[in-house]
């Protein structure tokens, strides 16, 4: 009960990691927040954290309107009375070759990835400085360390994810409140298993995967756990890569056929 009675916020929480999020602090005994563009989905994750024995509403958002950020923290604090953690996980990615790219492409992927997560962090902030206290956790990607070539948008606002959890943790340390980021790697959410679908495209994951397989939604939401936890009551700008040991790797690994 790691998180027992603190208000917790978390954006993009109707499927993947933001799901696992949601159901791992609501076992941790959070107040939780879920909030999404997809409505019926968020409100079914809302409702089995509810029907577990858990508490939590359902607030539509869109992150990349600075207007529905505000509105999702008012709507915390008028149900629960504060809100003690903020993740920001909402994301979108544009799969495409960096000359196809369109403006309207290059505007939504900014608009949720990098402006979303700037414009939730700063509504959640802003509470967290009238209460004195707060803790904010930014969901990154190895992503904003390594690039990729048909994911431009995507990989440019995870490396800004990246300075901004730097930048909010510096501001923000003065008030009590503390700001981390997660570094996802492959995780066997809907998208990465459609991605390892084609055994060719498996084979490639792995042989960049020195533990030999994606990581799970609930283990990156372990990481989110422990952020928000007093156990990392000393850790703030910094980033927690769980990518199976992708990134220190530097050559291809044999893999079964």
């Amino acid at each position: 009960m790691r998180l027992k009675d603190k208000v917790c916020v978390i954006t993009g929480a109707a499927q993947g990691i933001g799901e696992a999020c949601a159901m791992r602090f609501a076992n941790e005994r959070a107040k939780v927040v879920v909030s999404d563009v997809q409505i019926e989905k968020g409100e079914a994750v809302a409702k089995a954290i509810r029907n577990a024995g858990g508490e939590a509403i359902f607030f539509a958002c869109d992150v990349s309107q600075k207007s529905d950020c505000v509105d999702l923290i008012q709507a915390a604090v008028d149900a629960f009375g504060s809100v003690d953690v903020h993740l920001s996980n909402a994301a979108i990615i544009a799969a495409k070759e960096f000359l196809d790219i369109t403006e309207e492409d290059w505007e939504q992927t900014v608009g949720v990835n990098l402006n979303g997560f700037f414009y939730a962090g700063q509504a959640a902030a802003a509470q967290m400085v009238k209460q004195g206290f707060g803790n904010i956790i930014n969901m990154s990607s190895i992503n904003a360390v390594v690039a990729i070539p048909t994911a431009t948008p995507y990989t440019v606002c995870k490396g800004g994810v990246l300075q901004l959890t730097k930048s909010m943790a510096l501001s923000l340390a003065p008030h009590g409140i503390r700001v981390n980021a997660v570094g996802p790697g492959t995780i066997a959410t809907e998208m990465g298993k459609t991605m390892m679908s084609n055994p060719a495209a498996k084979k490639r994951v792995l042989s960049r995967t020195p533990l030999g397989r994606p990581g799970e939604p609930d283990e990156i939401a372990s990481v989110c756990v422990f952020l928000a936890s007093d156990d990392a009551s000393y850790i703030t700008g910094e980033t927690i890569y769980c990518d199976g040991g992708r990134l220190p790797q530097n050559y291809p690994l044999d893999v079964a056929d």
